[in-house]
């Protein structure tokens, strides 16, 4: 019986998963097909899936992604590796919390858009240029995460383990770390989210591959049914990319899934 019930639970989770594409979908055919708006600017769904399987079949879109998302594991790492690491140091230590939050709180400010003329200028428009973006677009929300998380971290138990002799190191992966991991794979998931926009946004402003280059380079040939069939890619894979790392997270943190 408690089998059913959940079954019949996961069943009805799903169907609300996927009513509001259902309904995007269907909204979309009626205005393609009854007239209500040109196919010129709104392609028929059918014109965009032939679209999408030509790419995929030629392997322009498999080539595209992988460019991309090449870029995104440079710049996507180095932000994980330097963002947690300074995360903790600005966490647990007050003077170079100070020290930093002032100019990184003023950075955080400037738009993404606006780094990239000026990350253009500092290093062409070659690979470079695309890593400095996703590096800066996932940077501070990892950072910023990592310090919420070790700054939430209880007092009571840091004082136990001053009471045992814990320490610096210890008392990091004995406390710290557990506390604040929950907090840091939030900051690991919305970093992957803006810097896999990051990438694409660059790609349309300097770039001569990747799947933002070819969007724009499609919209500029009006060819709007391969623009459509790259922001639905770009949409698959964004979704693929949130559901491994928020796998990764639970299994990481399994205390978390009684909450």
């Amino acid at each position: 019986m408690k089998r059913q019930t959940k079954n019949i639970q996961n069943v009805l989770v799903f169907l609300n998963m996927i009513l509001l594409p259902i309904l995007i979908i269907i909204a979309w055919h009626y205005a393609t097909v009854s007239g209500a708006m040109s196919t010129l600017i709104l392609p028929k769904i059918s014109t965009v899936l032939e679209t999408l399987k030509t790419e995929i079949t030629h392997g322009t879109l498999v080539s595209d992604i992988a460019i991309s998302l090449s870029r995104i594991a440079k710049g996507y790492a180095l932000a994980v590796v330097i963002g947690i690491l300074l995360g903790v140091l600005m966490g647990m230590n007050q003077t170079a919390n100070r020290f930093f939050m002032l100019t990184f709180t003023a950075i955080r400010q400037v738009p993404m858009i606006a780094w990239v003329p000026i990350l253009i200028i500092w290093f062409g428009i070659g690979e470079e240029s695309k890593v400095a973006v996703i590096f800066l677009a996932a940077y501070f929300p990892i950072l910023v995460n990592t310090v919420d998380g070790i700054e939430r971290t209880d007092p009571k138990l840091v004082e136990v383990g001053k009471m045992y002799h814990l320490n610096g190191w210890q008392q990091f992966t004995k406390i710290y770390l557990p506390s604040a991991l929950p907090s840091i794979f939030v900051g690991l998931k919305l970093g992957l989210s803006v810097s896999w926009m990051a990438v694409v946004g660059a790609e349309m402003i300097a770039a001569t591959s990747g799947i933002g280059f070819r969007i724009n380079d499609a919209r500029s040939l009006m060819q709007y049914p391969v623009v459509f069939a790259g922001m639905i890619a770009i949409a698959v894979i964004g979704v693929i990319m949130d559901f491994i790392i928020s796998f990764i997270s639970k299994a990481c943190t399994p205390w978390e899934r009684g909450r």
